[in-house]
């Protein structure tokens, strides 16, 4: 019993952390608003160092993880359909999660004070010039600033696989990109040790300058979040696993997905979960072969719970700015902003956060909103997990599917090997 107390607290600590102080903040909030414009700085302070702290960390996180792959042409036709896998996995969740948010939509009359002001810098531009300008910059030292992200990333890939590229005369800097990464991914988790007493600050604001119904407002996307999250986990999983080796792979699927879905959800941890879903997988029948390439990088690459709370997250920072998320450009946006940030976060230490950096650079958000967004994407997490860890081992059918190759039976392979 210790050690289940333990274990809880280590897995859920920094949740129960950020619940208390968004509890302190709503209580000061509500019995003392004349005093939140006091404590707005200290949640000021709490986002510009994770502002200073990501930009670096995505490119050494970016640019250490491409210069790092190890080709091999073996691997090449499994790479490859497990790569299309995971991009229709994370399509689809983008997708339906958008039709799910048409069907039961979130009403508020809350836009932040600070939706007033913010900067139209793209308001007649051609699908030319924002492509331009989501893409690229026309100075290195833009490339620096949070609100070309995008820009950002995609300079980081580059550089690693420029790195790749120039062999063994790359070998000192390959060693300082990875001790970046290293020291960097230590910055952030050092810096959001501090999320309980930041939003908290930032909380009370809101409660204070917003008023109770806040907490309605709130309820409503995460609340929704978990109704769409176990009817997709249920549903749309299922119909992978049926979209590969037919009932067969349903009923195989749900008999040993139990273990690895419980493991997620008492860790809050796709990592932790790992060696759950490598046995299930055995136990399910997928070639090792397989098993041992899919999961293990389906872990950070491959994130259907990140995916819905992406579209979740942009949805809620629109309706808070004032903005219609049901707007063509918006959603074409955020479906792909859905796959970038769940291939590109899922290797990087609380890489969920420079998915709000890049939702309110791509859309011109005031940065008011990234408190509102951090605060259901870690009440959320939970569920997410379990949608992420889960989700790789029907990736995994999938592409023993793609790559024709059939599901062994263990029941017989075991027979034999006891005999």
């Amino acid at each position: 019993m210790e050690y289940s107390a333990k274990t809880f607290i280590q897995n859920y600590g920094s949740i129960l952390l950020l619940l208390l102080g968004i509890g302190i903040g709503s209580l000061i909030g509500v019995f003392f608003p004349h005093f939140v414009n006091n404590l707005k700085p200290i949640g000021d302070i709490f986002l510009n160092l994770l502002f200073v702290s990501v930009i670096p960390l995505v490119f050494f996180a970016i640019a250490s993880s491409v210069a790092n792959i190890e080709g091999d042409s073996v691997l090449g036709r499994i790479i490859g359909m497990m790569s299309l896998v995971f991009v229709i996995g994370i399509v689809v969740a983008g997708v339906t999660s958008v039709i799910f948010l048409y069907l039961f939509p979130v009403s508020s009359d809350l836009p932040i004070e600070q939706a007033k002001e913010i900067i139209d810098t793209a308001t007649q531009d051609s699908w030319g010039e924002k492509m331009v300008r989501f893409l690229t910059v026309s100075e290195f030292s833009s490339l620096l600033s949070r609100q070309n992200m995008l820009a950002f990333v995609i300079f980081s890939f580059l550089v690693g696989i420029a790195t790749r590229k120039s062999g063994s005369a790359a070998d000192m800097f390959r060693k300082f990109i990875n001790s970046g990464n290293a020291v960097m991914g230590n910055l952030l988790v050092m810096v959001m040790k501090l999320a309980p007493i930041g939003l908290g600050a930032y909380f009370a604001y809101q409660v204070g300058t917003l008023g109770p119904q806040l907490f309605g407002f709130y309820a409503k996307p995460i609340g929704l979040y978990y109704i769409f999250g176990l009817f997709y986990f249920f549903t749309i999983f299922s119909l992978f696993a049926f979209l590969a080796f037919g009932i067969k792979g349903v009923k195989r699927y749900w008999q040993n997905n139990i273990l690895p879905s419980l493991t997620a959800l008492s860790s809050c941890s796709s990592l932790a979960t790992m060696p759950a879903n490598l046995l299930a997988a055995k136990q399910i029948g997928i070639p090792d072969t397989v098993a041992s390439v899919v999961i293990p990088l389906g872990t950070t690459l491959h994130k259907h719970g990140s995916a819905i709370a992406c579209i979740f997250k942009i949805y809620v920072a629109l309706l808070l700015s004032g903005k219609e998320f049901f707007d063509p450009t918006n959603l074409v946006m955020a479906v792909g902003i859905t796959l970038l940030v769940s291939i590109v976060a899922g290797g990087i230490p609380n890489g969920g956060y420079i998915g709000e950096m890049l939702i309110i650079s791509v859309y011109q958000m005031p940065t008011e909103v990234i408190p509102s967004i951090m605060i259901i994407a870690t009440l959320v997490d939970p569920l997410a997990t379990m949608l992420n860890a889960t989700g790789d081992t029907v990736a995994a059918m999938l592409t023993t599917r793609l790559i024709g190759q059939k599901l062994s039976d263990p029941i017989a392979e075991k027979t034999v090997s006891s005999g």
